[in-house]
């Protein structure tokens, strides 16, 4: 597979991963963002304001579980840059750990009620260090793509981008960021869309889509993308 294609390729199928998982939490367990920092600052000040908001200490961790997966990911690209081997499959391996853990906590949980019983806790701290594993990734692996679970730089990027191709100011440049701009907004939309169905058909088992999509990409024989 050429790499151009590949590229392409992981920042449509990462992109709809974080869409997915993003809005899976959100439904599943009490308007949780899995992958949206911004939302989650949001929900926590919201939460600290009014107390009678639930689950509060849910949102409260869900961040400084987020950073955790962060952390840890970036130890392990360090680890790998020092033995001079590829980051990808090992930070993939990390993802699809905590995914399955979310989704596996997330069944046994099931069905969840108002209040966060453990098992629910567990699963929500475990998506969003996944999330966080995602965000890294994105930043330290895939620098060559559009972030493929902050989607508000994106889209402001690509408006400004097809302005200026309607206004005829585009440049080969300008085309080119369209094209990777679009893709990972486009799949991350029908990444919150295909969520939002499948849990209320399938609830937590829902999450074997995003777990497939990493196991994929880890079955892939390509050089690191750096």
């Amino acid at each position: 597979m050429k790499s151009a294609q590949f590229q392409r390729l992981q920042g449509v199928g990462m992109g709809f991963l974080a869409g997915y998982v993003d809005t899976l939490g959100f439904i599943a367990l009490f308007g949780l963002f899995t992958a949206h920092v911004t939302g989650n600052f949001v929900l926590i000040a919201a939460a600290l304001a009014d107390p009678a908001q639930t689950p509060s200490l849910l949102k409260l961790l869900a961040f400084p579980a987020f950073i955790i997966g962060v952390a840890v990911a970036r130890l392990l690209v360090a680890g790998c840059e020092r033995r001079g081997t590829s980051a990808v499959k090992p930070v993939y391996l990390l993802q699809l750990v905590l995914l399955v853990g979310f989704m596996v906590c997330g069944m046994l949980a099931e069905p969840v009620g108002r209040k966060v019983a453990p098992l629910a806790f567990a699963a929500g701290l475990l998506g969003a260090a996944a999330m966080g594993a995602h965000s890294a990734a994105s930043k330290l692996l895939l620098t060559n793509l559009a972030p493929t679970s902050m989607m508000t730089g994106n889209v402001t990027q690509l408006v400004i981008d097809t302005v200026d191709r309607l206004r005829g100011a585009a440049d080969a440049a300008t085309r080119a960021r369209c094209a990777k701009f679009f893709w990972p907004v486009l799949a991350f939309a029908l990444g919150c869309a295909a969520a939002a169905f499948a849990f209320r058909a399938f609830g937590f088992v829902a999450l074997g889509v995003p777990v497939a999509i990493l196991c994929w990409h880890l079955s892939l024989n390509e050089p690191e993308e750096k």
